[in-house]
């Protein structure tokens, strides 16, 4: 049997306080998607954003599912099932699904040392580090989020930053059983408003920061940091790592809800510090296209490190992987010799190219704020011309596009405007949604073709150039109304400059 998936258990048994069934019995597995039906499973339909799963339950049932525990909502008719089903409502089952699901699979998260990493930026950067860190100090570790799931050296790929609440359960029992004691974990504002993460035992909340996305589905930046706030007044909290350069991680440390020790990261002298129980400070930053040097003060003493990654951003995260690695009991000279050794995030800040050729960047960026940190970093590795190739994603929030455009035409030579995952809007509307914020004079072009998009802007280079590929990152697919297409921007970039070294080469001198 799979380790992860633990033998039949009495389905009164885990759903005891939140419900009394009409009969008991026994389920081998549990799943909320009737797709992942398996036969003796339980399915659970909870009510979503914008379907509710008692939609799925026939699909559910054909594949095996020998109960139904449904949330009650209004205008969500349960369907007819066959009698022998086990057929149960369960009022706030979304809520409840992710204690359900840790007793199914014994309640990994405490068994662990889990970080949870939450911001609007930075929580993949942030999560990897601390994973790979972890593993190179002898603590075996995992990793959770946007670029997959498992040990540092062999991720699998998700394609959620954090999974439905079963998910969740399921690959900590997993992680745990393979070997790992600590796991890092990105927490998306989504995943916590849904109470995706309700039953995991964190020892750690540390944030990044707070600027506008989601706002498609959150509505306001009060609401979108109501959600973030959640993770750090959570009873089980051994510490909250906080970013108080962030004007809403300044209000986060001194929320009197919070639970934990506060430790804060920062680059000036902040009174929060008084406050605080512990803080990691950087003293001195110098950065090159090769890495970071950093000097840092801290309660646990004053270190210098050199980090492979790019941009004057990155000195933020690397304070929070700090002041979690201290505060988990790492001593300062194997922090220091564990970030010395990490290797780049996949797709964020990813450097191609180089030396004679231009210098390709592709980046997850798809914020206002994303990109203008990826844009000023780019510029400072940049001799020559600026270029940026991106695109807004579908179905999402619009009122970012026009900003996105703006910070494009403030700080770009050259702009190309290009499709990024449209899923079920117009091209043409995204891009002119974009377009729309920038300046009258400011040339720009929009080519829908994402791939001649990144080709057309790597012959057009000069070395000494940099060309920035923003929004997509470590993605390998795109989305074109409901299908997802391979894509990959790093594949693209190194096919380019391939292609360029063969053609004959741009020069300004």
């Amino acid at each position: 049997m799979n380790a992860s998936v633990p033998a039949s258990q009495s389905l009164a048994k885990l759903l005891a306080g939140f419900a009394e069934l009409p009969r008991d019995v026994d389920v081998s597995d549990l799943t909320q998607d009737g797709r992942g039906a398996r036969p003796g499973c339980a399915f659970l339909a909870v009510r979503g954003t914008n379907e509710h799963g008692l939609e799925h339950a026939p699909q559910a049932v054909a594949n095996g599912a020998r109960a139904v525990l449904w949330e009650p909502a209004p205008s969500a008719p349960v369907p007819d099932l066959p009698s022998e089903i086990l057929v149960a409502p369960v009022e706030h089952l979304r809520e409840h699904a992710s204690a359900i699901a840790s007793r199914f699979f014994a309640e990994p998260s405490t068994k662990l040392s889990v970080a949870g990493v939450t911001g609007t930026n930075g929580k993949t950067t942030c999560a990897y580090l601390l994973a790979q860190a972890l593993e190179r100090v002898g603590r075996p570790a995992a990793y959770m989020g946007t670029i997959g799931t498992g040990r540092p050296d062999s991720l699998v790929a998700s394609s959620l930053t954090t999974g439905d609440a079963i998910t969740v359960q399921r690959t900590l029992a997993r992680l745990k059983s393979e070997g790992a004691d600590g796991v890092a974990m990105e927490v998306s504002s989504h995943a916590l408003d849904q109470f995706r993460v309700g039953a995991v035992s964190f020892r750690t909340a540390a944030f990044t920061n707070l600027t506008r996305d989601h706002l498609d589905y959150h509505g306001t930046m009060d609401a979108y940091g109501v959600a973030k706030a959640r993770l750090f007044s959570r009873p089980e909290l051994v510490s909250r790592v906080i970013n108080v350069d962030d004007a809403f991680g300044r209000q986060l440390a001194l929320d009197p809800r919070g639970r934990g020790r506060l430790v804060v990261t920062t680059r000036t002298h902040h009174s929060h510090l008084r406050a605080a129980s512990g803080f990691v400070r950087a003293m001195h930053v110098s950065l090159s296209t090769t890495g970071i040097e950093l000097e840092f003060d801290s309660s646990w003493g004053t270190g210098a490190l050199t980090c492979p990654l790019v941009g004057d951003f990155n000195v933020d995260n690397l304070l929070t992987v700090i002041a979690v690695l201290l505060d988990w009991e790492v001593d300062l000279e194997n922090t220091i010799r564990a970030l010395n050794g990490v290797r780049p995030t996949p797709g964020r800040m990813e450097t191609f190219g180089g030396a004679d050729e231009p210098l390709a960047i592709v980046d997850y960026a798809h914020t206002p704020d994303a990109l203008r940190k990826a844009l000023q970093a780019a510029r400072a590795h940049c001799a020559g011309r600026l270029s940026l190739v991106f695109g807004c994603g579908g179905d999402r929030d619009p009122g970012k596009r026009p900003l996105m455009g703006e910070i494009a035409a403030e700080l770009a030579d050259d702009i190309v405007i290009t499709d990024d995952n449209p899923r079920n809007e117009s091209p043409a509307a995204i891009a002119q949604g974009i377009a729309a914020g920038i300046p009258a004079g400011k040339p720009f072009r929009i080519e829908h073709d994402r791939g001649r998009a990144i080709r057309e802007a790597l012959l057009e280079a000069a070395p000494g150039d940099v060309v920035i590929v923003a929004g997509k990152g470590h993605e390998d697919y795109q989305t074109v109304g409901l299908e997802r297409r391979p894509f990959s921007d790093q594949r693209t970039v190194v096919a380019g400059l391939a292609a360029r070294s063969r053609a004959r080469p741009v020069s300004r001198a």
